[in-house]
């Protein structure tokens, strides 16, 4: 599903050939199964297993979260771009649910 959940930046425009940074947040609790609430009943598990980034269809990054990985994920890093096309960020759930956005980039 597409959603609001998801944030990413990606640059509007970049050089052939250039490094550009890419970030992204996804507002998950990332919940272990280890919690408790007050009541002594355990908060079930519900976490985000995997990231994917793709541009046009290609994957260029790509992460595997655990119980250990914080709530509200984020993620930054950097691509090489040689030509304009359409990122594609996706973080899947362990109960197989998908959160995705897609955003642009030019290259002259």
């Amino acid at each position: 599903m597409m959603n609001e959940r998801v944030h990413v930046k990606v640059p509007l425009t970049a050089k052939k050939g250039e490094v550009i940074r890419v970030m992204t947040k996804l507002n998950h609790p990332m919940e272990s199964g280890w919690r408790r609430r007050l009541n002594g009943e355990i908060v079930p598990k519900d976490l985000i297993g995997e990231f994917s980034c793709q541009l046009d269809g290609k994957e260029v990054f790509k992460a595997v979260f655990d119980s250990g990985a914080a709530g509200n994920p984020y993620l930054s890093f950097f691509v090489r771009v040689d030509q304009g096309g359409r990122f594609r960020f996706v973080w899947s759930g362990q109960n197989g649910e998908h959160y995705y956005k897609e955003a642009s980039i030019e290259v002259s």
